[in-house]
């Protein structure tokens, strides 16, 4: 089945609009990025790094594992790898079925990526299974606005075209419930919103979820 990733036409066009619009969307959540991005390890996996927006945050030759299904994307991520000094290695799975072994990295971040995934929650299993115990999960994510809002009415209006054009993206997920809810040994996160003219993508969530540390046997 051809999915938004493969798709000849979508695929290409989220690619080039992320190209385009990147520096203008990380303008609006720049702030937010850098707090909880902030004192990454060497090597971190990035689910959906598309084009390299996160690449800046990454500490001085670091090492990136990128879980991105969008071939379309890897040609821009690599060029933006190379120029921001980034040993880059990229892995065209969906982050549903990452293939890394069990407790096996230090950090996983993502950004405006858990709207457009097929399953969060099978999503966040994966992130928890392949983290060492205390390590952390950093994400900056475009949620649900409240019930009664303008912007919850515009969610609702637009949520088919929206997800049609950006790869399956929904404006309507509950993501804070879902990464709370997740099984991380402590989760915080902050709401806030950005004023831009795609009114659906107003409503924010950034933060850190950490998984438990190993228990030592007394």
């Amino acid at each position: 089945m051809t999915t938004h990733r493969d798709h000849p036409v979508l695929g290409r066009f989220n690619s080039a609009f992320f190209q385009v619009m990147g520096g203008y969307l990380d303008r609006h959540m720049r702030q937010h990025k850098a707090e909880v991005f902030a004192d990454l390890p060497g090597t971190v996996v990035e689910l959906g790094p598309g084009v390299g927006a996160n690449l800046r945050y990454l500490p001085p030759g670091a090492r990136l594992i990128a879980i991105e299904p969008n071939r379309h994307m890897h040609a821009r991520l690599r060029r933006a790898a190379r120029a921001h000094g980034v040993d880059l290695e990229v892995r065209s799975i969906v982050a549903e079925q990452v293939d890394l072994p069990d407790a096996s990295v230090d950090a996983v971040i993502s950004s405006l990526v858990l709207c457009s995934v097929g399953d969060p929650e099978a999503v966040l299993r994966e992130v928890r299974r392949i983290l060492r115990p205390g390590g952390r999960f950093s994400f900056v994510e475009h949620v649900v606005a409240e019930d009664g809002t303008g912007t919850r009415t515009a969610q609702r209006l637009l949520r088919r075209p929206w997800a049609w054009l950006f790869e399956g993206c929904s404006c309507e997920r509950d993501l804070a419930g879902v990464i709370r809810s997740a099984g991380f040994g402590s989760v915080d996160l902050q709401p806030y919103r950005i004023r831009s003219p795609f009114l659906p993508f107003n409503t924010h969530i950034a933060g850190t979820a950490v998984t438990a540390s190993a228990t030592v046997p007394a």
